[in-house]
């Protein structure tokens, strides 16, 4: 379960006007859509309406940052979410891959247009993810989208 206090964030009638962008890569995505669901519904529960969320899939990882950029080109939002998971294997790729997404992501930032949050899971296994998209520690997605909607409203 996550942790946070809802009275922290704003009313509903401040969230139904605001728009948000949830980008997530299709690889793994017995978990990137198990935190695409907790995010979304988190959203709706605060009171962001359903035309209020728009979903991007993208192939994978690396692959967010391209997302996020576009939407942040293309339309008008007040936060960009990127939901990914990245399970380490044998080879280096795992390292590429987390640091293609932590550096775009962070690049994106620092241009200050629009938060975009970094929901990407970087595991050693399988079990550590699931453990994180539903599981014993939680959903990741609910604890992104609650921080989108804080740092939309900074």
């Amino acid at each position: 379960m996550s942790k946070y206090d809802a009275n922290q964030l704003p009313s509903a009638d401040v969230l139904e006007r605001q728009r948000y962008a949830i980008v997530v890569a299709d690889w793994n995505s017995e978990i990137t859509y198990a935190m695409l669901q907790g995010a979304v519904d988190t959203f709706a529960k605060h009171g962001v309406p359903a035309d209020g969320i728009d979903v991007i899939h993208v192939p994978g990882t690396v692959e967010l940052t391209y997302g996020a950029a576009r939407i942040m080109k293309e339309e008008r939002v007040d936060a960009v979410m990127v939901i990914g998971c990245v399970i380490q294997g044998d080879t280096p790729h795992f390292d590429y891959v987390c640091q293609s997404v932590t550096q775009g992501v962070a690049m994106l930032n620092a241009q200050g247009k629009v938060p975009v949050i970094f929901s990407v899971l970087t595991v050693l296994n399988k079990q550590q993810a699931l453990d994180r998209c539903g599981g014993k520690l939680g959903n990741k997605g609910i604890e992104g989208a609650v921080t989108a909607i804080k740092m939309a409203n900074l």
